[in-house]
Order: C-alpha cells, then structure tokens, then sequence
C-alpha cells in the first residue's frame, strides 16, 4: 500500500486518512487540545493539496501538448538524416611508411559498397581503398599524387537514401524508340521571282568592244583550280621533311623510383661478379611433352620450366648453404630454410614476389604457387607480405626472348639466377655434333660472401639436375 501511496496524486488521499484516523480517536475520548489542532490542521493541508494537485495536471496537460506540437515541428527528413563518413588508409606493413595516392574517383561520384575509391601506391605493392558504404564522394582530403601515410584521412562520403534514389531516379529507363521516318520531299514548284531580288531588268547590257590585239586560246583541259594557298613543308638539307621533335616528361611512380634505389644499392655495395653456363633442354622438354597431358589433368595446372628451375636451385642451395647465406653487419647468417623469389614483369615495374618453404615442395606445388603469385602481380592484389623475405631470385628472360644477360642481385640476397630463351645450337655429343635445344644461364653472386668455387659448383648443380631430373630422386 506504500508503493501505491507515493506519488504527488496520492497525497490527498495519504492525508485524509491520517484525519480520519484522529477523527476516530477524537470519537473515543482520547483525544486532547494537540489532536484536536492535529485534525483541523491535516483537513487544511488536504484541501490545499487537492487544489495544487488539479493545477499540477493542468499544466502537466498543457505541457505534453506542447512537447507533442515541438516534436510535430522539427520530423525529421531522409535529407536531414544524412551521415557523412570519413575514409582513411588501411593500415600499412611494417616495412612501408608511406605511398602516394592515385583516386580512381571525383568529387560528387555515386560509389556503392566494396567500389574501389583509390590506390596507394608504395615502394613494393598497390594498395586498394575500397569504399565501406554506400553514398556519394563529399569531399577529397588529399590531392592526387600527394604522399599519405596509414591511418591518415582522405575523403569524405554522404550516407544517404536520398542519394541512392537520385542515382537510381537518374538512370533512364532503356525503351525502344522508333527510328524517325526520313521527312518526304515536297514536290518541286517552279521558282518565282521575289521581292528581294529587286525588279527585273528591262534594258539590254551594253556590247563589249571588240579586242584590238590578236586573240589566244587556251584549252579547258589545261586549266586547273588554284588551291587555297598552304605552308610549303619544312625541308632538311637532304630535300626530305622534318617530322615534328618533341619531349614529354612522366613523373617516376614510387615502384620505380624504389626499383632503381635498390639496384643502384647493390650495386654499390655488393661486389658482383657473373658465373654462365649453358643447360641442354633436351630432356626436361621431352618429359614435358610426354606427360604435360597427364599433369595438366591431375593437378588441373600446366606444366612449365619454371618449376624444374625451382626444384633444381632448391637441390643445389641444400648442397652450397652459402649461397642462401646474408651478410648482416660483421655476421653471416645462415638460412636452413628456402624462400625463392620469382621475378614477375608488370605493367608498373618488375616485382618479386616470394615462394616459401620451397625445399618441401613438388613440380604441382611450384607450378600453382608461381601462377598464383603471377596472377595477383598482374592484377595488382599483391600484399606486402608476397614479397617480403626471400632468400634467392629467380629472373626468367627466356619470355621475352633473351638469349644472354646479367642479372642484378636482389638485396638483401647474395644471389640470383638468370634464365634465358630456348634456342636450338648445334653442340658436340659424344663427339658428333646435333642439334639441341640450349638455354645460357647466369648466376650473379656477391663475391665478398661467395668464392668463385661455390658459384661454380653451384650452377653446375643446377646444370646437371635440369639436364637430368633423376639426379633428385637418387640424390646425387
């Protein structure tokens, strides 16, 4: 009964229980001068409070009516409900302090959810920014081509339903229309004479007179119409035209101009020095051909060279640990695990991205790591740990037809292998001469680390295991 008496509505009645309870003592003879003062006084207050009571409802009605007609006033609007979200960059690799940005989008652009807003292009990789909702591009925080770092802000999108409507209230509906029928010719009526022609002459010309000198004709056929008059074409001293000499300059992106610090790098601090060697192709193409088929079918890859070229170097690497080693400071670190990158030419630059653990791995495993890692390079979705580590490169040349080069070490490694085309020679085979496929090999290693001994046997390894295959299996 306590709970339901509190409350100011419920003070009145509070109250006039409690005079009634000093009624029924005053009834009994109990009561005295201070009950009787009691009871006159508690009837007073409860007057009093059912007066404060009705004017309390009163403006506590008045007052939700006017809070109803305040909240009628100010409804909100899909226009007014807009929310503004603030896009910044991903977050980098330890590695990566930094890239320039290059926006694929413009202010006032409708992007939908997962669209790629920008690139951030760093020293190895392209990063994507991918929009995280729907809306339209508000504002861009950061120029085109200025330098960001991670976390940083960089453009502003309008989250509204207004702004998917009008783009869905913008696009015309497609309907089939009529091909407009060509406008009929009006028949032909004979020309009359208009006032603005003035009136028609009425008075003969005047004769010509006759020539006095002797007349000359010239045949039609002869006389040709003069062109407009043109610039004659500028001339060498040879009588030939000069064809226009012009000059454009193209800033460097940042994979560039970190491709050309790293190698101007190794090249300063690594003493380089390139051992060759030629591979007869003979019978890695023949078991190509042979069973090309029968993989293609099992491991749902191609098989290519490349993976006999990892497999062997991964053989040989085992056999001359140096070769895998590093200079670090005043230290060489040896490496009892194998990382190989594969050097993948793309449109932006030259990347490497890595191959790891290479050692425990067969032909089908090579092949799919290499069209894996090839795929993303093309496609730009190479992640910075892709490339991270390596600890020897691969360089296929032989795609665009090389025949012969030398290699660049890939910092910080000690060594590179250079492949080159196939092409057919002719060569001493037990003392005939036939014609094989032959392919030239480089091996560019760091001579501070590596002896000419190591470099030698090395790529004789590699030689010997492409030639022939079997030399794995019996481990020889």
């Amino acid at each position: 009964m306590a709970a339901r008496l509190m409350g100011p509505q419920n003070v009145p009645r509070l109250l006039g229980r409690i005079s009634n309870c000093i009624y029924y003592f005053s009834q009994r003879k109990v009561q005295n001068s201070l009950s009787e003062k009691l009871y006159c006084a508690l009837n007073q207050g409860k007057k009093a409070s059912q007066r404060s009571l009705k004017g309390l409802q009163y403006y506590s009605t008045r007052s939700a009516c006017q809070h109803k007609q305040h909240v009628r006033g100010f409804h909100c609007t899909s226009v007014a409900c807009s929310e503004i979200k603030i896009v910044s960059t991903p977050p980098f690799a330890e590695s990566v302090t930094e890239g320039d940005v290059r926006w694929e989008k413009k202010v006032g652009d409708f992007v939908k959810e997962d669209d790629i807003l920008a690139e951030i292009e760093t020293d190895k990789t392209s990063i994507p920014v991918p929009s995280p909702v729907s809306g339209v591009i508000e504002e861009l925080l950061v120029p085109d081509g200025n330098k960001v770092v991670a976390g940083q802000q960089l453009l502003k999108i309008k989250i509204s339903d207004a702004a998917s409507q009008k783009k869905k209230d913008s696009t015309p509906a497609e309907t089939p229309t009529k091909a407009e029928a060509p406008a009929t010719p009006k028949p032909s009526q004979p020309p009359t004479p208009s006032a603005a022609a003035g009136p028609i002459p009425t008075k003969r010309p005047p004769v010509p007179l006759p020539p006095k000198g002797p007349m000359s004709s010239t045949p039609s056929a002869a006389i040709k119409p003069q062109s407009a008059a043109s610039d004659p074409p500028t001339l060498s001293p040879g009588g030939l035209p000069v064809e226009s000499r012009k000059e454009s300059r193209v800033k460097m992106n940042r994979m560039r101009l970190r491709i050309a610090q790293r190698l101007k790098d190794a090249q300063n601090t690594c003493a380089m020095l390139t051992t060759f060697n030629e591979v007869d192709m003979s019978n890695i193409t023949e078991m190509r051909n042979k069973y090309k088929d029968a993989f293609a079918k099992k491991h749902g890859i191609k098989l290519g060279f490349m993976s006999a070229f990892v497999r062997a170097a991964a053989f040989a690497l085992k056999d001359q640990p140096v070769v895998n080693a590093v200079i670090d400071e005043n230290e060489i670190v040896y490496r009892d695990y194998i990382d190989i990158s594969v050097a993948v030419s793309t449109p932006k630059g030259l990347v490497v991205p890595v191959l790891r653990n290479v050692n425990g791995m067969n032909y089908a495993d090579i092949e799919k790591g290499i069209n894996e890692l090839g795929e993303k390079a093309r496609t730009g979705t190479l992640a910075i740990e892709d490339m991270d580590g390596g600890t020897f490169t691969i360089s296929n040349g032989g795609v665009f037809g090389s025949m012969f080069g030398t290699p660049i070490i890939n910092p910080p490694q000690s060594a590179i292998l250079g492949m080159h085309g196939i092409f057919d020679r002719p060569v001493a085979v037990n003392g005939k001469v036939e014609i094989r496929p032959m392919m030239y090999v480089a091996l560019t290693y760091d001579h501070r680390l590596i002896d000419g001994r190591e470099a030698v046997t090395f790529l004789r390894k590699i030689k010997s295991t492409v030639e022939d295959p079997r030399v794995i299996l019996l481990d020889l």
